[in-house]
């Protein structure tokens, strides 16, 4: 079984077609699957569209009546799959704006099966893509994710902060088994959130793959909900609070610095 959690806010326009094409990927290569929809206090008409799709796709919904934000849109998605997976069960989150194409999912479940824990979509790899991107917002995630290599290096890995991942069900239980509610603790820092999970799992020698992705950002029909600044100062924390009492060497320093 693959859970697939989707974290929305305000994505109306673009629900109805992912759906669809979660569906259709998955399908197509006989993969059984649920869509974890966590409906995050949107003002807009997701709720009324999840609650249609849901007569026809195998969709659980998940409704906060207030924005909480995406730390514990996250938390609940991932806390739900969990309690309901195997340990050979995969977990996938994406984003439900339309800017990841869903038919990636059965090659990262594929690659898996080759021993990996992780499996990240990356805009980095070889083949891997931006378009649709400002100039700011490209030079603010690359500099994000080689502050994290700095830090976090993990060999052959390059996008720390793309959210689109499989997860093997198992070793997420065994991250909340090991970290509880901390396992996303940095709920109130913008995006922090997803590399969070990521520092957590490397902390649990999990063993992490990327494959390419061409991130659609042109096809984005939803405003950003990026928060710059908390976000910047999640990072800052995040770091701090993970290196511990390692010494933090002297590119680290300028990392952060600068």
């Amino acid at each position: 079984m693959i859970y697939v959690v989707l974290p929305i806010y305000n994505e109306g326009k673009s629900l109805g077609n992912l759906i669809s094409k979660i569906n259709v990927a998955l399908s197509s290569v006989s993969l059984q699957h649920t869509i974890v929809a966590v409906n995050d206090g949107s003002t807009d008409n997701s709720g009324e569209i999840l609650r249609d799709l849901q007569k026809e796709y195998p969709l659980i919904i998940i409704s906060h009546q207030i924005n909480r934000g995406l730390g514990e849109t996250i938390r609940d998605g991932f806390e739900l799959a969990a309690e309901n997976a195997q340990d050979d069960d995969i977990i996938v989150r994406l984003d439900a704006d339309g800017t990841q194409d869903p038919s990636l999912i059965p090659r990262m479940c594929s690659k898996l099966d080759e021993g990996f824990d992780v499996i990240i979509a990356s805009r980095y790899a070889k083949d891997g893509e931006e378009i649709g991107l400002s100039f700011k917002r490209k030079f603010f995630s690359r500099m994000a994710n080689l502050l994290m290599k700095i830090c976090f290096p993990v060999k052959g890995l390059l996008d720390y902060s793309c959210g689109y991942r499989a997860y093997k069900a198992s070793i997420i239980k065994q991250a909340i088994r090991k970290f509880g509610n901390n396992f996303i603790e940095l709920k109130g820092l913008g995006f922090t959130v997803t590399p969070e999970k990521l520092v957590k799992l490397i902390k649990l020698r999990a063993r992490i793959a990327e494959v390419p992705l061409v991130l659609r950002y042109d096809l984005k029909e939803s405003k950003s909900k990026m928060e710059s600044y908390a976000t910047i100062m999640g990072y800052i924390v995040l770091i701090i609070k993970n290196i511990g009492k390692k010494k933090i060497s002297k590119d680290t320093f300028y990392a952060l610095l600068f």
